[in-house]
This record gives C-alpha cells, sequence and structure tokens, in this order.
C-alpha cells in the first residue's frame, strides 16, 4: 500500500488567516439570525420521543411490574448505578424484583438498561428535571420508579420502531 502524503500548507495557510475569517463568517451569520428563548418554567419543553430522561420501571396494567429481575440492566450499567435484587412468587412470571433501586447521582442516562432488558421493563422516560437535597433521596426505589405503562406508550412505540 502507497503510502499517502498529505499536501503541505501555503504561506498564507500558515498564518490561519484563512481559518480565522471562516470563524468569523459563521460568527457574524449567527448573530443575524432569530434568536430563540424558552420562558422557562412558564414554557415547558416537552421532549421527542427519542429522549432519554430518567430510566423508569414499566408496571402493567393489573399492577405488577415487567421486570423479572435477571440482572442484565445492573451488568451493563458503566456507572454502576442499578441495584437489583431477585424474589421468588408462584404467579405465571416466576422471579420479580424484591428490590430494584438506581442511584441517580451515579446515573449517566446512557440507556444501556434499556437497550438490554428482555422484558422491556425499564426505558428512559421524558423526565428531565431531577432536584435532590441529599444523596439518599437520589436512590430511587421501585415507589418511585414504577410509572404505569399508559404514561409510558410514546417512548414504548418509539422503541418498537427502533427495534424493528
Amino acid at each position: 500500500m502507497p503510502i499517502v502524503k498529505k499536501k503541505d500548507l501555503t504561506v498564507f495557510e500558515n498564518t490561519y488567516i484563512p481559518q480565522i475569517l471562516q470563524g468569523l463568517v459563521l460568527t457574524w451569520k449567527q448573530i443575524f439570525r432569530p434568536k430563540f428563548t424558552r420562558q422557562y418554567p412558564e414554557e415547558r419543553w416537552i421532549p421527542p420521543s427519542a429522549y432519554r430522561g430518567r430510566p423508569v420501571l414499566v408496571q402493567e396494567e393489573d399492577g405488577s411490574e415487567r421486570c423479572v429481575a435477571c440482572g442484565l440492566c445492573a451488568r451493563v450499567c458503566p456507572a454502576l448505578a442499578i441495584e437489583v435484587q431477585a424474589g421468588e412468587t408462584d404467579r405465571e412470571k416466576e422471579r420479580y424484583p424484591e428490590k430494584f433501586e438506581i442511584n441517580m447521582v451515579r446515573c449517566i442516562f446512557c440507556g444501556f438498561c434499556e437497550e438490554v432488558c428482555p422484558e422491556e421493563a425499564i426505558i428512559m422516560s421524558d423526565e428531565y428535571e431531577l432536584v435532590f437535597s441529599s444523596q439518599e433521596e437520589a436512590i430511587f426505589g421501585k415507589d418511585k420508579l414504577l410509572i404505569p405503562k399508559e404514561k409510558l406508550e410514546k417512548r414504548i412505540e418509539f422503541l418498537q420502531q427502533y427495534r424493528a
């Protein structure tokens, strides 16, 4: 395979004047564009279905969670923010999560947990406002994570189209 030598810069290009001028042109174009300011919190931002907000657990219509406590989400989490402990049951699903916690301070909203879940039990919601006054408040248990399926329909439909 022949070695391809990149072209040398001219004396004018070595002064970086062309690059500076390109930057100034780009800046001047932006200055004269119309300004856009959202008056938050009066004007709420509605995220698109592809937005990855805080992770939540899907709660079925009968009140049970979809999760079967396989632990894949905890294994794939690069920040080690998810903790799952399985419990046994005599229902249709043999296992359920006795303890399911996500440390929201550690969570980096990467979406790996959502991608690896075989039951589509954990998904990224469209919630983007997270406020904590202590480290303990940032640990979300099943009580804060379980969201009814009806509220998550937009994201679930997006995931089904994405995976197809």
